[in-house]
């Protein structure tokens, strides 16, 4: 049974290490800024995940112990990375990306980052 727990340990370690050298790879080698935020956001998210579950994981097999630490600094990640991620590629939208050269967004309604009317979301009219 060691062995079993030795392993899931080790196997959830070299997925989270082999995430974060992807993301790394990425935020180095992608050419676009919204392409290198991705990769980042993305892969060391569950990269940092994987590592954490581990910890939970070795810390309760081996020492009968549970702490709230891994919990509260995976909730604080996937809270918080997703959300700079969103942050950052609108700045990159407002500095780099003409307006113009946006897609239609297939509504009345022009790209909410560049609506200054824009209040929330559209209300469902009848037969729409």
């Amino acid at each position: 049974m060691e062995t079993a727990f030795e392993i899931m340990i080790s196997a959830l370690l070299v997925i989270g290490g082999t995430f974060g050298l992807i993301g790394s790879f990425g935020l180095v080698r992608l050419r676009d800024a919204v392409q290198r935020l991705h990769a980042p956001t993305k892969a060391t998210t569950v990269g940092v995940g994987a590592a954490l579950v581990a910890s939970v994981i070795d810390l309760y097999h081996y020492q009968n112990m549970l702490t709230w630490q891994e919990l509260l600094v995976a909730a604080f990640l996937f809270v918080t990375a997703p959300i700079t991620a969103l942050f950052l590629g609108k700045i990159h939208m407002h500095q780099s990306i003409p307006r113009e050269a946006l897609p239609d967004t297939g509504t009345r309604r022009d790209w909410a980052t560049f609506d200054p009317t824009f209040k929330g979301p559209e209300p469902k009219l009848p037969g729409d």
